[in-house]
């Protein structure tokens, strides 16, 4: 048998059975992390790199960390204040991280400031690839900026109000586990971007994210598992959980789902910590060929418009 095993700090906390192995050859392994981030990037980097370390020495191929792995801030000043470039020292010790280890990364969420930044400071909410040498290999700019008022759940954010969305879907990245295609956070609300990144080969995709606990508990696993079903891929969403400061807590539930919409490990909504997801390309191949819903799909021309009768 294999597993998905969730590990809080250095201890096991879950075992989920999957399935009987269908080949003696070791699927790739993927870490789906959970963190608390502060406003403080450098505790922030000493706890992601705890967890891709643990998470290199346990065989993962790649490690997924959520949005605003970085940092949090607590105010729209100190969230600008501590943004950086991609040539900064927080993405640098992220790509040195990864050269030492041989490990390829998702930075889900880095504040990245804008082309304009000395005269409109403002950032872009960037998802960023590392491969195992330490070379950057794709950079995607969050396209869906969550603006959201929600006064009966105490939910209160203006993403538009110091970040650029971004100006285009980028193509699915081949990593040791697959086709990986870029989301963020809000990204996940938008079947059309998941559904694009599928049409360009995907087999995964992935949505780091920092959801509210609001509207993580409403929503989040169902979205997930919609997008996993209607791509039929293989879904990763690495989370932010906890308190990050006064202002701010995140939903957490670091989640893995199969192509059939199987949720496959779930980290919980406390702690940090992380889970190990084997990665079963045969599985995305063989539920395609089972129900070829693309195949299915009417032309694009036929959706654009509803007949009156």
């Amino acid at each position: 048998m294999f597993m998905v095993r969730c590990i809080v700090g250095t201890s096991l906390r879950q075992r989920f059975k999957l399935q009987s192995r269908m080949s003696t050859l070791p699927r790739p392994l993927a870490a789906v992390c959970q963190v608390t981030a502060t406003p403080d990037k450098q505790a922030n980097f000493s706890a992601c790199k705890e967890l891709v370390e643990e998470a290199k020495a346990r065989g993962a191929s790649m490690v997924f960390l959520p949005e605003g792995f970085d940092y949090i801030g607590s105010s729209r000043e100190e969230t600008l204040s501590l943004s950086e470039s991609l040539t900064g020292d927080t993405i640098s010790q992220f790509t040195q991280l990864a050269r030492k280890l041989e490990v390829w990364l998702s930075l889900g969420g880095f504040h990245e400031r804008g082309h304009d930044w000395e005269s409109d400071r403002r950032i872009y909410n960037s998802h960023v690839i590392i491969n195992d040498k330490g070379d950057i290999i794709s950079v995607y700019s969050k396209s869906h900026l969550f603006d959201v008022e929600l006064p009966e759940k105490g939910v209160s954010l203006k993403e538009s109000a110091f970040t650029i969305p971004g100006p285009s879907l980028i193509s699915p990245v081949q990593t040791p586990i697959g086709k990986v295609g870029l989301g963020i956070c809000y990204d996940l609300r938008f079947p059309e971007l998941s559904l694009a990144l599928q049409r360009s080969g995907a087999e995964i995709l992935t949505y780091p994210s920092a959801f509210t606990v609001a509207t993580g508990a409403a929503h989040w696993e169902v979205l997930l598992r919609a997008r996993a079903i209607e791509t039929q891929c293989f879904v990763l969403a690495a989370a932010q959980v906890g308190q990050h400061h006064e202002k701010r807590s995140s939903y957490g539930h670091a989640l893995a789902v199969d192509p059939w919409g199987e949720v496959l490990g779930d980290c919980g909504g406390e702690k940090p910590g992380m889970m190990l997801v084997e990665i079963d390309l045969e599985k995305v191949n063989s539920t395609r060929r089972n129900m070829p819903v693309q195949q299915h799909c009417r032309d694009k021309n036929f959706y654009q418009s509803v007949e009156e009768r």
